[in-house]
């Protein structure tokens, strides 16, 4: 099922009789129910005010045509929105509908937010066919209930989006890439921590132990860039050797879509944690090879086929999620962290309200 508007999608949607995998461009991996409802015929920018720095468009519109209408004024997704297709292998467009259904975000996210907090208004429909909008197309709209939000990292359970309006900014003058030589962990959980508790704005704080460097990224005008980056450099002098990318190139967009783990075998998992919690959640794992965002609050591992790391953790703070496995893997442990049970059946509850037939990609998130 292809709809190519919103209104053929809610007639759609009102005369299903059977459960339905939401496809926006298929390139996240996300297998369900075989009958699909495709939605990248409802494409294209419907409107962008450079000038109010909000931009509206229909839900299967490619990520990649929003980002060139931005760029050619200037601006930018902040959140820089993760692309899949390298990790996970797959194929297809990436859409701005898709993004926002898992909430993805990308480095910036420790200084400008998540994708969520970008998002101004919704359009979609619901489970029984109903077409649905919220929020608005300014930033000082206020409509009630924030189902805004409740949308964003919902996965294309509680309904099917259909536009999305979003808060933009300005493109950075020029941007800094710091690296520090660390010898462990342990350090460059440090470093990153320091560099992001200093007035410094730091909009990009990773560690890679392969190269055995924490990478700290400043952006904003010419003038600000350089001071902050002399005061860095001085601050972060007692963890290890500093220096400047000469050529950052496309370091942070690598960091972006775990490109160290592109072709290379094995499961790929992702860890959210406290960043001071991050060495000893490391240690309890046999990861082949991890991967440090967010000043070591993401962590990206990859692990032998059908590994288990929740059984591995024990009890910890935090949330472990499945990103790449075989199917056999994700029957049996689950994509998503289990829910705790009061959380699990105000979850259920949320999604008998929106989609009380149980249509739109049962058995995803628990």
């Amino acid at each position: 099922m292809k709809p190519k508007t919103e209104a053929e999608l809610a007639e759609m949607v009102a005369g299903l009789n059977e459960p339905v995998s939401i496809k926006g461009g298929g390139t996240r991996g996300i297998a369900g129910p075989d009958a699909v409802i495709d939605t990248s015929e409802l494409t294209g920018v419907t409107l962008y005010e450079p000038g109010a720095l909000t931009l509206v468009a229909k839900a299967g519109t490619p990520v990649a045509e929003i980002e060139a209408a931005l760029d050619a004024e200037g601006q930018q997704l902040a959140f820089e929105p993760m692309d899949h297709r390298g990790l996970l292998g797959t194929s297809g467009t990436p859409t701005i509908g898709g993004v926002v259904s898992a909430n993805i975000s990308g480095p910036r996210r420790v200084q400008a937010g998540a994708c969520r907090d970008f998002l101004l208004g919704v359009r979609y429909v619901d489970g029984m066919g109903q077409v649905v909008k919220n929020g608005g197309r300014v930033m000082k709209n206020v409509t009630g209930y924030d189902l805004v939000k409740l949308m964003a990292g919902s996965w294309g359970t509680l309904g099917v989006l259909t536009e999305v309006s979003l808060k933009v900014l300005p493109k950075p003058e020029v941007s800094a890439t710091l690296i520090v030589q660390v010898p462990d962990v342990t350090t460059a959980i440090a470093a990153l921590s320091a560099a992001m508790k200093s007035p410094f704005e730091v909009s990009g704080a990773a560690y890679d132990p392969d190269i055995g460097c924490a990478l700290l990224r400043l952006e904003g005008f010419s003038g600000s860039v350089t001071y902050r980056s002399d005061q860095l450099k001085s601050l972060l002098s007692g963890f290890g050797e500093v220096a400047e990318l000469d050529q950052p190139g496309t370091v942070w967009a690598d960091l972006r879509d775990a490109g160290g783990f592109h072709e290379q075998s094995g499961d790929v998992w992702r860890i959210s944690v406290k960043p001071s919690d991050a060495p000893d959640i490391v240690a309890r794992i046999r990861a082949e090879r991890t991967l440090f965002d967010w000043g070591g609050g993401l962590i990206w591992a990859l692990v032998p086929v059908g590994s288990d790391l929740r059984a591995q953790f024990g009890a910890f703070d935090g949330n472990a999620n499945i990103v790449r496995a075989g199917s056999e893997t994700l029957a049996e442990l689950g994509r998503f962290q289990p829910e705790a049970a009061g959380i699990a059946a105000l979850t259920n509850s949320i999604r008998q309200r929106f989609d009380p037939r149980g249509l739109f990609n049962p058995g995803l998130m628990g």
